[in-house]
Order: C-alpha cells, then structure tokens, then sequence
C-alpha cells in the first residue's frame, strides 16, 4: 500500500518538475521582447554578432531543441555556463551554495522549534492567564514583524551601534565562514541569521501549537487520561502533545523545503551569506538565465521533495491517512 503511494507520489515529482522547467524557461525565452542573444552580447551589438551568439549558444534552434539542450547541460553533462560570466560553470556554485543555506536553515530549525515547543506547551498548560497572553502578544509580535527588517536592526546592533560593547564585541563581519575551515567562526557567523531567521517561525509554530494543545486537552482520550490519575505534565506530554505535533510536522517539512529551496533570500541577502538565495538574487539582477534556471529548480526539487516526504510521514504517524488512502 505505502509502496504504491509512493510510486505515484514519485511519478507526481517527475511530472511538477517537468511542468516546472517548462514554464520557467517559456517565461524567459519564449516571452515576446525576450532575448538572451542581445543580453549576451551587450549593448550595440551589430545583427552579424548577434548571430553568432545565438548559434554559439543554440538560440537559433527551435524551442524545444533549445528546452532539450537546456536541460541536457544541466541535468546530464552538467556543463551549463553562465551567460553573463562566460566560463563559469553553473552546477558547480550552485554545489557550492548549497552547504551554506543548508546550514543556516538547520540551525534557525533546532531554534525554531525548541522554542515553539516550549512557548506554546506552557502557554497551553496556563491557558487564559496573564503568562499565557504575553507569550501569545510576544509570538504575534515575531510573526509581524518582515525578516529583511529585522535582520537590518540586528546588523545596525550587532554590526556598528554596539558592536564594541561587551554584548556584542565577539560578532565577526558580515559572510560566511565554512565550517571545515573554523567551526568557531562559522558558529559566530550564523548566530545572528540563525536567530532572525527563526522569530518568525517561533512566533508561527507556538500559536499553531497552543491552539491544537487546547483543542486536544479537550477530548476524550485526555478525559480518560486523567481519570486514570495521570498528572497534568504527563496528560500534557504523553497524550495531548504527540497528536498535536502531526500538524507541526506538516508544518516544518513545507517550510523546511521552501527555506533550503530558496526562501532564505532575503535573510542571505541582508547577513551577506552566499548562499542559494543570494545566487538567485544576483542572476535575477543580471537576468543570467542558466543560473536562474538552475537555482529554481533546485528550490522546485527541494520543495516538492518536502511535500512528499510530509505525505509519507502522514502515513506513519497518523492511521487515519493510511485509511483514507
């Protein structure tokens, strides 16, 4: 059963991805006024030099030839290059990008979702008291307030207001140091994106939490629960919370996918971290068409992939799916 779900759930992957591509590179090839030729070879190009760029680089094939060959450089041979930076092979920073945005989402995720647990179980357990309402204004408060924003304030602290004070003195410049080279520095570096990265997701995940807490300390089962003389903290952890995670699980493998897929742009682009978001924001800014190609589906992968891997989680932890199924 959970075999042939997963076969169809795999099938649906290719077919969006496909579809993906497809729509991406109509939008930037096949759009009217679109022409990567004249992009390529700068302003003033005479009609000889143009040809020449759309033969050197098969625009001069039919649309879907040059969809093939797309594809082809970037998925086979793996040799696709930049259309601005002539030379500069595509797959290989985009690999490079990887390891970074990976590592600023794993860390805003142990955040994120530490501190929602612990925000929305206690707000839960002291539900309508004065504790519980200033933990909810708190959580609204970071769900309110835009990533950029806020990661601009903490480079204004961090980066120049404060930055020689106790507090603050031990915050390196803005970038990215691997974590190969010095695990210190990288930890240093990432703090603060980490922790911007994740107010957001905190303030989300601890109201969805305290909500689905409340509704499940209301039914039967917990009743039950504690007519068996269970204490409060063990109905709370026991019972009450492993239901009401299923929705969180949903919750952080679609968000999880958007982030590493690309959603972190704007939080790479404020901290300076070359990540995969800043790859997408620099080819958007010179309209490099491979590498914006490559970054999107490289998100496309990271996002359907997430949806699928939240439906056969679904199946594992709740029966009643695999009924439905």
């Amino acid at each position: 059963m959970i075999f042939l779900v997963l076969l169809r759930r795999l099938a649906e992957m290719v077919f969006v991805l496909f579809s993906i591509s497809v729509l991406v590179f109509l939008i930037f090839f096949a759009t009217p006024g679109a022409d990567p030729a004249a992009r390529i070879a700068g302003r003033g190009a005479s009609p000889a030099t143009l040809a020449a760029v759309r033969h050197a680089f098969g625009l001069d094939q039919p649309l879907p030839v040059q969809y093939g060959l797309m594809m082809k450089h970037l998925f086979i041979t793996q040799d696709l290059t930049s259309f601005v930076n002539p030379g500069q092979l595509v797959i290989p920073a985009v690999l490079q990008a990887v390891p970074v945005t990976l590592s600023l989402v794993f860390g805003a995720a142990v955040i994120w979702l530490i501190f929602a647990v612990a925000i929305g179980v206690t707000a839960a357990a002291l539900r309508g008291s004065v504790i519980d309402r200033s933990l909810m204004f708190l959580a609204m408060a970071g769900v309110s307030m835009p990533v950029f924003w806020l990661g601009e304030v903490a480079n204004l602290i961090t980066q120049a207001r404060f930055h020689n004070t106790v507090l603050f003195s031990w915050v390196p410049a803005l970038g990215y140091v691997p974590l190969t080279q010095n695990p210190l520095l990288w930890f240093k570096s990432l703090v603060i994106p980490w922790t911007v990265l994740a107010v957001t997701y905190i303030g989300l995940y601890s109201r969805v939490l305290r909500a689905n807490l409340v509704e499940a300390l209301t039914e039967d089962y917990i009743r039950t629960a504690r007519a068996k003389g269970l204490s409060e903290r063990q109905v709370i952890f026991r019972h009450a919370l492993r239901m009401s995670l299923i929705t969180l699980v949903s919750m952080f493998g679609l968000d999880f996918g958007a982030l590493v897929g690309g959603g972190a742009l704007l939080i790479e682009v404020v901290c300076a971290l070359p990540g995969v978001g800043m790859l997408t924001y620099q080819a958007l800014q010179n309209l490099d068409l491979p590498f914006i190609m490559a970054t999107v589906m490289y998100g496309a992968i990271f996002i359907v992939a997430a949806n699928t891997v939240v439906d056969m989680l679904y199946l594992l932890i709740d029966p009643r799916a695999r009924g439905a199924r």
